[in-house]
């Protein structure tokens, strides 16, 4: 349909080429006139105006009667009927029965009639956009009810699946056979499973919202979390749990996890702990320890004896040898006192992991024994053409309060393994430093490092080297070693780097009893 017209309806022709003259020297868009309203009746059936004005007395069809087949067809097109004085009363009862716009009394004054086809064209313009936005707004209101329709559905139908998913852990939870609860960064029991009221012998109401160390015997458990928080996760060892009915304590191991959501938050993360029964893993471990530590100390007595058999061989005692005996003899010696030293090896394990060790400190220069095991080991450095030093803090000789022989062991354990695993022309360094009481010891080697992910294995029992070179040791030196510097109160630590070596250091605190030079001042 086009637009933007203005239709004049009269049957006098001079009236309708009045009419077009004027609009067209206002310059008010295109006037179509008509003389006969069946005819504009039949034009305004294709076309769509802007303005509709018409005559009132007209043969055929008054201008009442024509406005309102108009309007039926363009309800919200203005409409001006023209009507002479006597016709007044008429075109007021037309305004309210057929919506006419306005009525122009004959006859009319040219300005006013320009104003009001102006306005009426406007008006039209206006209805017509505000019909257009209400089409739209029905659309998206359309629209919007089938996505509110669609979003109930979907929310009906996660949240039947979010019911079913919880219905699903709350089972789980339920019946698992571990401990599960949660904590809150104050240590506050806020959630736990009936598996914890049967490991502690305690009522849900016991242990809700209280601390988690009326249910965890152990000093560790803030360090624990706060070590959560950093990497996600932690496992408490070294815990148990008093049964109030049965007075039984359950060794336990729990593993910690933040919950997802709060990270951000430190003051209000919360944290999921599973707890594990392992009397049996223990109960396990002892019974094969006792196993280990009884046939290691069986086996002692007939390897010292063969070796000293070896001695009486291989000293004349009981003859002389020939070049090959002596070298078959010297090999099986060497073999046997290999075995010895794993078999001892063995023994102190067990004891440190069964807390039997006593150790026998006494005071000794540091100096002394540190010199002792170096000498013990540059022949093997020299072989190998590496530069092995040893560095003091001072010239002064220390002298500290400690067990000797576990010391020593560790020294010899740590350097060796230097010497061992650093290429030819490398480069070893030891140094011994007093810090304020407290002994530091370190040894660096130039060797091919450890990778970052190994370290944490390095310390562990029967540890078989790393994941890019396997040791062909007993897995056992730096287990050893770690025992004990820890039985002493000290800390052992590994930093390395792949492909620029290595350094292992110990510390032992308080053990420095006074340097050789304020001993000599006494």
């Amino acid at each position: 349909m086009e637009s933007g017209k203005i239709v004049v309806v009269d049957d006098e022709q001079m009236v309708t080429s009045a009419f077009k003259a004027l609009l067209k020297l206002e310059g008010l868009g295109e006037c179509v006139t008509f003389n006969n309203p069946i005819e504009a009746v039949e034009y305004l059936k294709y076309n769509c105006p802007s303005i509709i004005i018409s005559d009132f007395i007209m043969p055929e069809m008054n201008g009442l009667e024509f406005l309102t087949k108009a309007n039926e067809m363009y309800p919200h097109v203005s409409k001006i009927l023209l009507t002479g004085y006597a016709d007044k009363e008429n075109a007021i009862r037309a305004i309210n029965e057929v919506g006419l716009y306005k009525y122009i009394e004959k006859p009319w004054d040219n300005d006013d009639l320009i104003i009001n086809i102006q306005n009426g064209i406007e008006r039209t313009n206006l209805i017509e956009k505000l019909n257009e936005k209400i089409s739209e707004l029905k659309v998206a209101n359309t629209k919007l009810e089938e996505y509110s329709q669609n979003l109930e559905s979907l929310v009906a139908e996660k949240t039947k699946d979010l019911i079913q998913a919880n219905s699903k852990l709350e089972s789980i939870i339920a019946n698992c056979a571990d401990g599960i609860i949660i904590v809150d960064n104050n240590l506050k029991i806020e959630q736990l499973n009936p598996a914890v009221e049967n490991l502690s012998g305690l009522s849900e109401t016991n242990l809700l919202n209280h601390n988690v160390s009326v249910l965890l015997n152990s000093d560790n458990i803030k360090q624990i979390l706060d070590d959560c928080i950093e990497n996600g996760e932690a496992v408490l060892r070294d815990c148990y749990i008093q049964n109030k009915l049965s007075e039984k304590q359950i060794p336990v191991e729990v593993n910690f996890a933040v919950i997802a959501g709060n990270e951000e938050n430190s003051q209000e993360q919360k944290f999921v702990g599973v707890i594990r029964d392992v009397s049996v893993q223990k109960e396990t471990d002892r019974l094969r320890d006792d196993f280990i530590a009884t046939l290691t100390h069986d086996m002692r007595t007939p390897l010292t004896a063969s070796i000293q058999m070896l001695d009486f061989f291989l000293d004349g005692t009981v003859g002389e040898l020939n070049n090959k005996q002596h070298m078959l003899l010297s090999t099986m010696k060497f073999n046997n006192e290999g075995l010895l030293g794993l078999v001892n090896s063995l023994l102190t394990v067990y004891k440190f992991d069964a807390g039997k060790v006593q150790l026998m400190k006494s005071n000794f220069s540091i100096k002394e024994l540190v010199t002792q095991r170096y000498q013990e080991l540059k022949p093997l450095a020299d072989k190998k053409n590496i530069d092995f030093i040893i560095k003091f803090e001072s010239d002064e000789d220390l002298i500290i309060n400690a067990d000797r022989q576990e010391i020593g062991r560790v020294i010899a354990n740590l350097c060796g393994n230097a010497v061992n695993y650093t290429n030819e022309n490398g480069k070893i360094e030891v140094f011994i430093k007093n810090q304020e009481g407290d002994l530091l010891f370190s040894v660096s080697d130039t060797g091919n490092g450890i990778p970052k992910s190994d370290i944490p294995n390095l310390f562990k029992r029967f540890s078989q080297g790393t994941s890019k070179k396997r040791s062909t040791g007993t897995g056992l030196g730096l287990y050893l070693s770690r025992q004990i510097i820890e039985a002493h109160g000290g800390k052992i630590w590994l930093e390395s780097k792949v492909n620029q070596g290595s350094e292992f250091s110990f510390i032992l605190p308080e053990v420095v009893v006074k340097s050789v030079k304020e001993r000599l001042s006494v």
